[in-house]
């Protein structure tokens, strides 16, 4: 019986022959702009007028982005030869650039539709990504088991997780294709998965893995795009001497649980101090809800380098209260992420504490327990975003 195609990887072959055919506009139009004699030749190319046919209907197979595609024409060499036999006489040197541009024009335009299609393919795949580094961080932390023996190092890794976490990689390089750049020790990785043997583990676990999916982290969030600002001129805004109060409180109903879970995944991958940073699925969790692991380090002169693991809860909850009951619930739920030991546990909300439940907290860290509570209400959140407005801005929070 033939399983039913997921949307995902039906939108993946469309965006994969969509490529299949800008790669080959790009060739052919590199091979066409090469053929354009440099001066003024009159001349006939049957190769460069079927090539540029060929040309036109690859431009023409490309769907639109967002309602946009290249209108793109190129010249043919009779044109082109015409047009600088009419300006041979000409001194005017903005005017004889402006018409080698227009020569140029179609590599110009192609390159602005790879541009949109990498964005678009980028924002396609990323849920996707975040899900599989999450399952594959779940994956490690339970073959981790295996290095801690005294076996040799030489001795294969027999275990189904490790086909999992094959099966994570190769979904992984299918997502980024050929649009997003591929990270850092990616073939290292990609060499100890064959290999499979303990010492191959240990490294995917210490070395491969998280220069990996620090790749991409930042393949997913580009930090090079613009966010939207609303208004052309800001001396407009100053001109006008604007007064009023300032909304200090965050519009957090505007966040889904989804979007503020990666909010503090944000704050906390981008905060010197932390190392790190994971998402960590709970499976069987009736919410289908996600807490972040994170590793807090704090540098003394005196006792050296302490790490302490830190497991951050995310309750978006706007209408109602974290109560004591909910404490309680949580804290068990720390048992899912041992081992290694849990330090601290963080309850992050968009909401509110009661009392009762921040007499509790404050009850249970003075007991005799190596786990510290530390709760995060939107107070808190707003303080700590204050200083980071380019976080306020992607979640349009202001």
């Amino acid at each position: 019986m033939k399983m039913e195609e997921s949307s995902l990887n039906s939108a993946l072959r469309h965006f994969e022959a969509t490529e299949a055919n800008l790669v080959r506009a790009e060739q052919l139009l590199e091979s066409l702009l090469v053929k354009i004699p440099k001066g003024i030749a009159f001349v006939e190319d049957v190769e460069f007028e079927s090539d540029r046919r060929h040309f036109v209907e690859l431009i023409q197979s490309l769907p639109k982005l967002d309602g946009w595609k290249p209108e793109i024409y190129v010249m043919e060499l009779d044109e082109v030869a015409q047009i600088r036999l009419d300006t041979q006489d000409l001194t005017d040197f903005e005017t004889i650039v402006r018409i080698e541009r227009q020569i140029s024009e179609p590599s110009r335009q192609l390159r602005e539709y790879r541009y949109r299609f990498t964005q678009k393919r980028r924002l396609l795949v990323r849920d996707a990504l975040l899900e599989l580094v999450a399952s594959t961080d779940a994956l490690l932390r339970n073959l981790n088991r295996h290095i801690e023996t005294d076996a040799p190092s030489n001795e294969h890794v027999d275990d189904v997780d490790f086909d999992a976490l094959e099966e994570n990689i190769a979904q992984i390089g299918t997502l980024l294709g050929s649009s997003m750049q591929k990270p850092s020790r990616w073939g290292d990785l990609h060499r100890h998965l064959h290999f499979r043997m303990l010492g191959d583990l240990s490294d995917i676990i210490r070395h491969d893995w998280p220069s990996v999916k620090s790749g991409l982290q930042k393949a997913m969030y580009g930090e090079k795009e613009p966010m939207p600002v609303g208004v052309e001129d800001l001396g407009a805004l100053v001109s006008a001497r604007p007064r009023g109060t300032v909304a200090t409180k965050l519009q957090w109903a505007k966040l889904t649980d989804e979007d503020f879970e990666r909010l503090l995944f944000i704050l906390i991958s981008g905060e010197s101090g932390y190392e790190n940073p994971e998402w960590l699925m709970k499976t069987n969790a009736p919410d289908r809800g996600r807490d972040l692991s994170v590793v807090r380090v704090h540098y003394d002169r005196l006792a050296g380098c302490i790490r302490q693991r830190v497991i951050i809860q995310c309750k978006h909850w706007q209408s109602r209260s974290v109560c004591p009951a909910d404490i309680s619930a949580l804290r068990e739920q720390m048992k899912l992420w041992e081992p290694p030991r849990v330090d601290v546990h963080v309850i992050a909300t968009s909401g509110r504490f009661s009392a009762d439940a921040v007499s509790l907290v404050e009850k249970m860290n003075l007991a005799d327990s190596a786990l510290r509570i530390e709760i995060w209400p939107e107070s808190h959140l707003e303080r700590l975003l204050a200083s980071r407005p380019v976080i306020i801005a992607e979640f349009d929070l202001r």
